[in-house]
Parts: C-alpha cells; structure tokens; sequence
C-alpha cells in the first residue's frame, strides 16, 4: 500500500478551487472551496471574479487538503495541476500555485488534462480503468464522447458538441424558466415531479446523415425557448415541472443513446460517464437501462466526484508517476484549450529540471 504514489492534484479550470490527495486509487482527502455564489448574481462564470477566488483560496485549500489526508508536504511523491482546457486565468493561478509547492519541495510537476483527469477520477471509486475505456464527458463546458486505451497517454475523441455543451443548455433553459443559476441542478429537481413526455423537443443531430458521435444542442435550446416564449405570450402559465423533465428528457436521451452506439461500434464493453452533468439523476438511470440492454458495464462516480475537483487531478497524477510518464518542466504553461489526445504535458528535457531541483531545495524552502 505504502509504496503506492502519494500525489497532491490541484484544479482550478473553472470556478471551482479543488485540492486532491490520492494514494495509487485510494482518495485521501479531497477539499473544495467554491465561487459558484459570488457568479451567481451575474447569471454565468465570470473569469475575472474565478480567478481572484481561486487566489484567495489556494493556500488555505491546499493545507486543509494535507491535514484532511494526515500527511504533511514532504510526504508527496508529486504535484498535479490542470493544466487545460479551461479559463486561461484560472489556470494561471492553479499552475502558478503547483509550480511553486512543486519547486519549494523539490517534486517533480505534472501538468495533466482536465478532461482526461475527468475520466481518471473513477478509479478512485470503481478500481483501475478497463482498458480500452469509452468515456462520456458532459459538463459546462464540454459534451465528449472519449475512447482511452492508456488514460495517461492516449486518449482518442470520438464525438464532441459542434455548439452548446450540455450543461451550458442547462444553465441557458434554467435561466429562461426563472430558476436561478447553475442549471444543472434545479433543472433535475423539478424534473422529478413533471411528464418527460409531455413536450416533444427536438433530439439533435439524430438523423441518419448526421455525426454518429457528435452532439448539438443549440437547436434544442431554442426550441424550448421559442415554446415558453409562446406560452407567455398567449398569457398563458408555464408547466415549468412539464418543460424541465421535457428538455431533460431530449438531452439525456441523445447522450445516452450515442454513448452506447459508440461503445458497440467499437466493440467496448464499458462506459464511463464523468463531468457535472453526470450528476444528473434521469442521465444516470436512462444510462444504466441502456447499458444494461446492450451488455454493457456502467461506471459512473459519485456526484460530488463528477463536478470539478482536485481529486481527479491528483487520481490522474498518481497514474503518471506509477507508469513513469515524464513530469512538466518549469515552462509549463496554462493552456485553455489544450486537447484531449494531451493526457499530459511533459516537459522537454524529460524531468532533468527536477534533478536540479533537488539540488536547490535540499533545505526544504516550504517549511
């Protein structure tokens, strides 16, 4: 067990300061400190705001994160940190943050993907990842279907939204129907208590020339709009509880349909679903029916490791060191759309920065 790397991950790709530590796959600590409120008021992320928050909170996460794992700085084995796709100046401040506790322990660096890190996280909960491994990532920001033969260096896009990405439909029908920000989650409750099927939304991109794998839903979010718009106009109430299950029911079905279809043309006999939406209840059961249907082996972490957190970085670190991949080098920079088939960013010297490293930091600058 011991000899398992200890690996600290630090995620700051979005409004969301995470810090994980992980041993080989066994979480140890996983401390969040989240901006979510102070973006609310402008109904969306704003960057200048994240960026600002995750400064504020880097330190004391990470030393909430050490005393949550009862291991101290110098126990590490390496520092993780998202080093893309994201807001560049959150990034910024994550990559900074890790350079400098990487540099003052002398640890080697490894900046790593955050939608690799995303699919990584699961062997936190379900053990190591098949290999190959199907991967259905909907978040904010992105809405993938991923096929990953080694999560630390290949990982292949199969599908991806040529638009909107799924929770950003979320947040923009939560917004029309007066719920609030974020979407995701006031969208699911109230879907609970309406009829799926009592509005027919359009499923995207399901026609027999369209993309297989790809997903769109921009037409969808201005169907529903147009809808309640009508609604409103003829004076008439909205079903809020009807409209939200409806507009649920359109996206998850063409996620879960497409996952699926992807995992039997490619002969894979595991998905795994990962990013916020994963936390979506109709996706995770929709998901299992169709799963189960097909013969295939559903994974999906628990919710609170689906949303953005360091956990998942430091999962994905943790991984990089087992199977030697090179650490970062010291011009590791932040890059907000850095892609998937970049699992990792390896330094060009293959780590001899870090010997040099040890030479400056025998006295241990972090104390």
């Amino acid at each position: 067990m011991t000899d398992e790397p200890l690996v600290l991950g630090i995620e700051t790709s979005c409004d969301e300061t995470g810090v994980g530590i992980v041993r080989g796959t066994t979480l140890l600590a996983d401390a969040i400190a989240s901006s979510v409120d102070e973006h609310a008021r402008f109904g969306g992320v704003v960057p200048e705001v994240a960026s600002r928050a995750h400064l504020e909170a880097m330190v004391p996460t990470i030393d909430r994160a050490l005393k949550e794992a009862g291991v101290s700085a110098s126990d590490l084995d390496g520092i993780a940190v998202t080093a893309g796709p994201g807001l560049a100046g959150a990034l910024l401040v994550g990559v900074s943050a890790a350079k400098a506790y990487a540099y003052a322990l002398g640890k080697p660096l490894y900046g790593v993907n955050h939608l690799a890190s995303h699919i990584c996280v699961d062997q936190l909960e379900h053990g190591a990842l098949p290999e190959p491994t199907m991967a259905l990532l909907v978040s904010g920001g992105h809405s993938s279907l991923l096929l990953s033969s080694d999560i630390t260096s290949d990982v292949r896009p199969m599908g991806a939204t040529i638009d909107d990405a799924a929770g950003e439909a979320f947040d923009k029908i939560a917004r029309v129907l007066n719920l609030g920000f974020p979407g995701g989650p006031v969208i699911d409750r109230y879907a609970k208590e309406g009829d799926p099927r009592a509005i027919a939304f359009p499923r995207g991109l399901t026609g027999p020339r369209d993309p297989a794998y790809d997903f769109s839903f921009s037409g969808l979010k201005t169907s529903v709009a147009r809808w309640i718009e009508a609604k409103r106009a003829a004076g008439e109430d909205v079903p809020v509880r009807d409209v939200a299950a409806s507009f649920q029911e359109a996206v998850v079905d063409v996620l879960t349909r497409k996952a699926v279809r992807a995992c039997k043309d490619e002969g894979v006999d595991h998905l795994m679903i990962g990013g916020g939406v994963a936390a979506n209840s109709r996706l995770r059961v929709l998901a299992q029916e169709r799963c189960e249907a097909a013969g295939i082996r559903l994974r999906v972490p628990r919710p609170k490791l689906c949303t953005d957190n360091g956990a998942m970085v430091a999962a994905l670190g943790a991984e990089m060191v087992a199977r030697n991949r090179p650490a970062s080098g010291w011009d590791l920079s932040a890059d907000s759309s850095l892609p998937v088939t970049d699992p990792h960013v390896p330094g060009h010297d293959h780590g001899h920065s870090h010997d040099h490293v040890h030479e400056v930091s025998k006295d241990n600058l972090y104390s």
